[in-house]
């Protein structure tokens, strides 16, 4: 039975796995390498990696400083993980994509410089394939009921709606769109069906949906009404109960099994 891709979505910092909410307050919440074996053993879809602090504004005048991808780190989490690895967090060229693969990553997640310089996503896909390109996209919802994109870590406001955004990705040779509620990071309160349906119905590439996901149910709804081709989420497969002890967790295969059967519909 076909069903969406459903993957964890893991924040670092540093060396270590944080989880944060509306994108503030990163709260630690292990170690990244013993999260990789405890997703071999529930057999995960995929795995996505994103560093935080790899591109961020700092000091006084909030100046974007660019720190060292953690290539390391990365080398060490692919040789542990069983399943397709995606990093994402202040990429900026081709190089460093190179040496992103070179350490075992299978695809790329490019997101503020897909932005500043779309050149370097047509450049990638035409050297990578775009098949290895994901273009990582973060919203906010206006009180006009507008969406906007935000970059710089939900920072700037970049005063370009997603849809168009997505478009124009789709164009220069993205094989992916994520698309990430900032408004719903964290919460756990559901996704943002209205924004991930209007990319996804905008581009006919596959969308990954993210931010907010609270329930498996919520993967349902993401799929059948947000049309979105994939679901991340992070709080959800990391959290347990009302206090979110720190509890890493996957769904086994029966349960999206049944989760996607077309019997379910209502």
């Amino acid at each position: 039975m076909f069903r969406p891709r459903i993957i964890p979505a893991l924040l670092l910092k540093d060396k270590g796995l944080v989880k944060t909410v509306q994108f503030r307050d990163p709260k630690y919440i292990g170690d990244p390498i013993n999260a990789v074996h405890i997703y071999n053993d529930k057999k995960a879809d995929e795995l996505i990696f994103l560093n935080i602090v790899a591109s961020r504004r700092e000091g006084l005048f909030k100046r974007i400083k660019k720190h060292e991808l953690p290539f390391d780190l990365t080398s060490k989490i692919s040789r542990e993980c069983l399943m397709p690895l995606s990093y994402g967090g202040g990429i900026t060229s081709v190089h460093e994509i190179e040496m992103l693969f070179k350490s075992g990553v299978e695809k790329v997640i490019i997101n503020t410089e897909a932005f500043n310089n779309p050149g370097l996503i047509r450049e990638a896909s035409e050297i990578f394939g775009s098949q290895s390109i994901i273009v990582s996209i973060d919203a906010k919802k206006r009180s006009s009921g507008q969406y906007e994109v935000i970059i710089n870590d939900g920072e700037t406001p970049a005063g370009l709606d997603p849809v168009t955004h997505a478009k124009e990705m789709e164009s220069q040779g993205a094989g992916e769109i994520m698309i990430n509620s900032i408004d719903l990071d964290g919460t756990m309160t559901g996704y943002d069906i209205e924004l991930i349906r209007q990319v996804s119905d905008a581009v006919n590439i596959p969308v990954i949906a993210c931010g907010g996901a609270g329930k498996i149910s919520d993967f349902r709804q993401a799929y059948y009404e947000g049309h979105a081709s994939a679901l991340a989420a992070g709080s959800l497969f990391v959290f347990h109960g009302r206090k979110r002890a720190v509890l890493i967790s996957y769904p086994t295969k029966k349960e999206l099994e049944d989760l996607f059967s077309p019997e379910e519909m209502l």
